[in-house]
């Protein structure tokens, strides 16, 4: 009797997987569902750390979070790509942020999307999924292409059904399936192209045996950010058309509901559910060159056109619209409780609005959200009295505040990331007779800094700013009310000419512009992090240029100008009326003439009007009723008025943006000497007309002549100049 002894079966090598997630909790998580696959799993919570893992060790697999502190999902996958080019790529990312993502498969970076909170038996299955493709060779790195050239694997049972009917005999379903080998087209098209069977026959068929839903896409309308997730030329292939995503489930017209291959593979590929409605081909192709030819949609094909494009915001479920008061309903639909999905519907329609505040205002009878855009409060949502407590509360939590503490005012802070931006928003709370107010501050770190040129000053001006801005010494001011635009002006006129010969440092309460080349502080009163501790710790750490947020009181404006006295650029801000008031200002706080007169280099005033929308501008005389409320500004004067008749890109107010209007002061030998000795606001005012300083007036009706502004406008922001 002879004995065969059958050959060990030794255990497969584990697969080495990088997982990187700033937050432990989802790590774990991830670790725990797959702690009994036969995996070497590699945890990092920041990107610097997997991108030297990489260096030193091959992966098969990396799995990264799309929203980590130092470098988001996106930017990892792509050093990913460089460092290990044939290792699967696959983006873990929040619902709200999938329409980013998606763009990121479009170009090829990303083999697969794992939408939180996933269920353990999908993570594990879409892992597997994604193995078993990289092992076959189809990953990315050496075969799989972006979703616009993806060979789809129809695998449509429009055939056999066709057949079963009697609609279509065995020989023509094996004529078709050899000619979609070959052509790897959809079987739809090919039947239709040998005139075997008529369109209307499949859909008659379709709608007695599926049931399947149709649709009239004429009168469809598609989100832009919704058409951009799938390619055109993806579409005109498989004759499929996107037309929604609501939470999970994103909705396509399809001409053959049957073609598994093609919902499976879109399916996988986005990470979301697919649900097919069905229309004529016809329709669809129709659909197809409306959506994509519009001006408002972009193929996107690469990454860097995705993320300073599209907003994962834009495809907000909520659209408010002016003409209609908003049914609560609407905006309590999802799966979260109401008062969050409020709070997240609030703060997400006035980020897509481009909202500077938000207030949340209760009254007799309703609690009114209101959006200041471009300088003006709009009201936009009305919400029932009965939720008031509850939206409080929720922004409460979210901003770490005392939620039992309804007697007195609170400030607090919320950051809000999104795939695009990271927005701050400023909290403050306020007891009033109908209940707690609270104002929200959005402020955006993307921000980008706007150049002098940029700020529309005047010719005579921007040579006055130009000179401040090339002084070895001195301090620059930039006054007038909040949300005059002074911090945007600092900004530029520290970034302009920076150097990195020169050491820059920023203290501002809060960081409302992020610049690499500064040292940006954020003071923290509640730790006695204030604003002259600050200044005089930045005087020892050997500045050029110092950005001082705001001057205060005495103790603040002496060390400024110390810093300005001893060799230091140094630019700040004060709260005045004008560029002269500013002078008598600084020597109320308690500072001695001949110090202001020394150190200070240039006064910049300004407020901020509203632009005319430039879609709708059109002439219009200029009204004879206003014209005297400005005053000596304008008479004698030809005014060449314009105006915004309204139209949807301004929201029918005529108005669209802001532009600063400026008063600039540069102090010449006669003036420094007159501030020196005391002299009155008169005396110092000739002296200001005589060396050509252009009042704030006078600088709003030119950019009134020039088609920027309204005269209404200008009165609105300055008042009446009698």
């Amino acid at each position: 009797m002879s004995w065969n002894p059958q050959p060990i079966q030794l255990p497969a090598a584990p697969l080495p997987i990088l997982i990187t997630d700033d937050d432990p909790v989802v790590l774990k998580a991830i670790n725990q569902s797959l702690r009994r696959e036969n995996y070497q799993i590699v945890s990092v919570t920041k990107a610097e750390e997997a991108i030297e893992h990489m260096k030193r060790s091959r992966f098969c697999l990396i799995i990264a979070d799309h929203q980590m502190s130092s470098m988001n999902g996106i930017d990892l996958l792509g050093r990913a790509k460089e460092i290990q080019p044939d290792m699967i790529r696959i983006l873990l990312t929040l619902q709200s942020d999938v329409a980013a993502a998606m763009g990121a498969i479009a170009t090829g970076l990303v083999f697969k999307l794992i939408v939180k909170p996933w269920k353990d038996e999908d993570l594990r299955s879409n892992i597997s999924l994604a193995i078993e493709a990289y092992e076959k060779g189809k990953h990315p790195g050496s075969g799989i292409v972006p979703i616009s050239s993806l060979v789809v694997t129809n695998r449509s049972q429009l055939a056999v059904m066709l057949n079963k009917h009697g609609l279509l005999s065995a020989e023509r379903a094996q004529e078709l399936n050899r000619l979609q080998v070959a052509r790897k087209e959809p079987l739809i098209k090919l039947l239709l192209e040998q005139g075997w069977i008529t369109e209307a026959e499949i859909r008659n068929l379709l709608r007695e045996e599926l049931q399947v839903e149709e649709v009239n896409l004429s009168g469809y309308s598609v989100d832009p950010a919704v058409a951009s997730l799938v390619p055109m030329s993806f579409c005109e292939r498989q004759i499929v058309v996107p037309l929604k995503i609501e939470g999970k489930k994103f909705t396509l017209a399809v001409a053959d509901p049957l073609d598994l291959g093609l919902i499976d593979d879109l399916r996988f590929v986005s990470g979301l559910k697919i649900q097919t409605v069905v229309g004529d081909i016809a329709s669809i192709q129709a659909k197809i060159q409306e959506v994509y030819r519009s001006d408002e949609v972009i193929d996107f094909r690469d990454l860097e056109t995705l993320l300073s494009r599209i907003d994962p915001y834009e495809g907000i479920e909520i659209v408010i619209d002016d003409a209609e008061e908003q049914s609560i309903e609407d905006l309590l639909v999802g799966e979260e409780p109401p008062a969050i999905r409020l709070v997240n519907a609030i703060i997400l329609e006035a980020i897509r609005l481009g909202a500077s505040d938000i207030h949340v205002q209760p009254r007799s009878k309703s609690v009114v959200v209101r959006y200041r855009i471009d300088g003006v409060l709009q009201d936009k949502i009305s919400i029932p009295p009965s939720l008031l407590q509850s939206i409080v509360s929720r922004i409460k939590i979210m901003s770490e505040l005392d939620i039992s503490e309804r007697r007195r005012p609170q400030d607090g802070r919320i950051t809000v990331r999104t795939a695009k931006r990271v927005v701050d928003l400023r909290i403050s709370s306020l007891p009033t007779i109908n209940g707690e107010k609270l104002v929200m501050r959005l402020l955006d770190r993307n921000s980008k800094i706007q150049s002098l040129e940029g700020l529309r000053f005047s010719q005579t001006d921007l040579a006055k700013v130009m000179d401040f801005v090339e002084k070895p010494q001195g301090i620059i001011l930039a006054t007038g009310p909040t949300g005059s635009g002074k911090t945007t002006t600092l900004y530029a006129l520290l970034q302009h000419n920076a150097s990195p010969a020169r050491n820059y440092v920023t203290i501002k309460d809060p960081v409302e512009y992020y610049m690499d080349m500064a040292g940006q502080v954020l003071i923290r009163e509640k730790i006695g992090l204030t604003f002259p501790v600050v200044l005089r710790s930045i005087l020892r750490q050997d500045p050029d240029v110092i950005l001082l947020g705001e001057i205060r009181d005495f103790e603040t404006a002496e060390v400024a100008f110390h810093a300005a006295l001893t060799g230091h650029v140094v630019f700040s801000t004060l709260h005045t009326n004008s560029a002269l008031a500013t002078l008598s200002r600084l020597l109320d706080l308690g500072l001695k003439p001949f110090v202001v007169a020394t150190a200070l280099e240039g006064i910049i005033a300004q407020r901020l009007v509203r632009m005319i929308c430039p879609e709708c501008k059109e002439s219009h005389p200029a009204s004879l009723l206003l014209l005297p409320r400005l005053g000596e500004a304008v008479r004698g004067k030809e005014i060449a008025a314009f105006k915004g008749r309204g139209c949807h890109h301004c929201g029918n107010s005529g108005y669209r943006g802001r532009l600063g209007i400026y008063e600039v002061l540069g102090p010449d030998e006669e003036m420094r000497h007159l501030i020196a000795s005391g002299a009155s606001i008169l005396e110092l005012a000739k002296v200001a007309k005589r060396i050509g300083t252009n009042t704030l007036v006078e600088d709003a009706i030119m950019k009134v002549n020039q088609g920027l502004t309204t005269i209404e406008e200008v009165i609105r922001v300055l008042g009446p100049q009698n």
